[in-house]
C-alpha cells in the first residue's frame, strides 16, 4: 500500500492497494463507481462486524453484566439492523422512523432503547404498541406522557430517566449534550431529576429501572465519563437513602470517538472500556450500590470505519499562488459535516492510489454554497476529470443527514464483502423527488 500507512487505522480493515487501486473488501473501488454510479458510499461488513464484536468483547469481559446498544442516529438501515441483530447488539432510536427501520428488519422491539427530547405522542405510541425495552425518559411531560398512555393500554412501561450531570466533556458546542445549560435531560445541580425520580416512583403505569446520561461525541478524552460515573451514582445512592430509589440500569452513553485524520486517532475500544468499567465499579462499591445492568451507546465509533464515500472528479480551478479547487460530484447534501462542524477527512484517489502525491488541493461539492468543501488542503497526485477520490470514515452520520438540497438525488449504496458487493440502497431517482409533491393532483 502506496498511501501513508496511517491510513490503515482509517480505512477498513480490508482496503488494499493492488496495481495502484484502492480495494475494499476485495472489491475495487473504481469497479464499484462504473456498476452503481457515484457518489457512492460503501460499507465493509467485515469491518462492521468485527467492530461490534470488539465493543461486546471490551465490555463484557470487564463486566458480564453489560449491554452494547448502537445508537442508530449514526447509521440506519435494514442492512444495518439486521448486522446489529446477528451481533448480538442492542438499538437505540431517537424517532419513529428509526424505529420503523428497525422493525421492518425483524429487530426484536425488546431490545430498542428509545430516546429524544421531545418524543411525540404518536411516536410514544407506537413505541409502547411494538413493545420496546425502554423508553429513555427526557424531562417531566414526557413523564407524565409515557404513564397516561402505559394506563390507557393498561400495561406498565419500563424508563430510564436521562440526567444532565453538569459535565463539560469539552467537545464541539454543536455535539456536546453533558452539561446544564442543553435541551437534554434532567439537571442534576437544579434539583429537577430527583423531583423526576420523585414522580416516577408514584406513577402507577411507569417502572423506573435506571438512570442514563450522555456527555456529546466525540470525546477523545476518557476523564469525562470517569467524572460523570462519579456524579451519577452518588446520585442514585443518595435517592436510595432518601426515597428508596434502587437503580437495576444505568448508563454512561456513549460518544466514544472515531479517527477520522491521521494527526487524531481515537482511542482503543479497550480504552474506553477500562475507563467506563473501572471507574462504575469503583463508584458502585465506594457507596455501597449493587452493580447494575450496565448499557453503553456507541454510534460514530461502531459505523464510522466502516464507510467509504467515492466521488468522481470533475472541474479544476487553479487560482495562482492562492489555491487550487478540485470539484467532485458530491459534496454537502451527502455530507454536510464538513459545513457546520468543520470535520475533516483525508482523501485518496482511488484508481492511482500508488502515486505520491504532487500537489496541495481543496476538494470541493457540486452545490450552490461557499462553504460546500469536503477537504481542505488535501495531498495528492495531480487529478484528472474521471479520477474517485476516496473519503474514509464517512459510515457516521454523512447518510443519516444527508438532503436534496439542490434536488440533489441521494446516493447508492452497497455492501462489500469477500469480494461480493451488494446494492441495499438504490440511488434515488428524480420520479423518488416528486413522489411526495402533490401539486396538480
Amino acid at each position: 500500500m502506496a498511501f501513508d500507512p496511517a491510513y490503515r487505522t482509517i480505512f477498513p480493515r480490508t482496503a488494499e492497494v493492488r496495481g495502484g487501486r484502492l480495494r475494499l473488501g476485495g472489491c475495487d473501488a473504481q469497479d464499484l463507481v462504473r456498476e452503481f454510479g457515484s457518489p457512492l458510499y460503501v460499507f465493509d461488513e467485515t469491518e462492521l462486524r468485527e467492530t461490534c464484536r470488539a465493543y461486546v468483547r471490551a465490555f463484557t469481559s470487564r463486566y458480564a453484566d453489560t449491554e452494547v446498544t448502537y445508537a442508530s442516529k449514526a447509521y440506519l438501515s435494514r442492512w444495518m439492523a439486521t448486522v446489529a441483530r446477528e451481533e448480538g447488539i442492542g438499538l437505540d432510536v431517537v424517532s419513529g422512523g428509526e424505529l420503523a427501520v428497525a422493525l421492518s428488519a425483524g429487530f426484536p422491539a425488546a431490545r430498542v432503547h428509545f430516546h429524544g427530547n421531545n418524543k411525540g405522542e404518536g411516536e410514544l405510541r407506537e413505541a409502547l404498541d411494538a413493545g420496546v425495552g425502554r423508553i429513555i425518559v427526557d424531562n417531566f411531560h414526557e413523564l407524565e406522557l409515557v404513564d397516561a398512555i402505559a394506563r390507557a393500554r393498561g400495561t406498565r412501561q419500563l424508563i430510564v430517566l436521562r440526567l444532565a450531570p453538569g459535565v463539560d466533556a469539552h467537545t464541539h458546542a454543536k455535539t456536546t449534550t453533558g452539561t446544564l445549560d442543553n435541551k437534554f435531560g434532567l439537571p442534576v445541580a437544579t434539583g429537577a431529576a430527583e423531583q423526576a425520580v420523585v414522580d416516577a416512583l408514584r406513577l402507577p403505569n411507569v417502572d423506573l429501572v435506571g438512570l442514563h446520561c450522555h456527555l456529546g461525541s466525540p470525546l477523545f478524552d476518557t476523564a469525562p465519563y470517569i467524572e460523570a460515573n462519579a456524579v451519577m451514582l452518588e446520585f442514585a445512592a443518595r435517592l436510595r437513602a432518601r426515597h428508596g430509589f434502587e437503580m437495576r440500569e444505568y448508563s454512561p452513553g456513549g460518544g466514544f470517538a472515531a479517527q477520522y485524520v491521521r494527526e487524531r486517532p481515537a482511542p482503543d475500544v479497550e480504552v474506553y472500556a477500562e475507563a467506563v468499567v473501572s471507574s462504575f465499579l469503583r463508584e458502585c462499591e465506594r457507596h455501597g450500590l449493587p452493580p447494575p445492568h450496565l448499557f453503553v451507546e456507541p454510534g460514530r465509533s461502531l459505523i464510522a470505519r466502516a464507510g467509504v464515500a467515492l466521488y468522481t472528479v470533475g472541474a479544476r480551478k487553479e487560482v495562482e499562488g492562492l489555491r487550487t479547487w478540485v470539484s467532485v460530484d458530491g459534496g454537502m447534501a451527502d455530507n454536510i459535516r464538513p459545513a457546520i462542524y468543520d470535520a475533516k477527512y483525508e482523501a485518496v484517489v482511488a484508481n492511482r492510489a500508488d502515486e505520491e502525491p504532487s500537489e496541495t488541493v481543496t476538494i470541493a461539492g457540486k452545490y450552490c454554497e461557499s462553504g460546500d468543501l469536503l477537504v481542505k488542503d488535501a495531498r495528492l497526485p495531480r487529478t484528472e476529470p474521471g479520477d474517485v477520490i476516496a473519503l474514509p470514515a464517512s459510515g457516521a452520520y454523512n447518510l443519516a443527514m444527508a438532503s436534496n438540497y439542490n434536488m440533489a438525488l441521494k446516493p447508492a449504496v452497497v455492501v462489500v464483502r469477500d469480494g461480493a458487493a451488494r446494492l441495499i440502497r438504490r440511488r434515488e431517482t428524480y420520479a423518488d423527488l416528486l413522489a411526495t409533491d402533490v401539486f396538480g393532483e
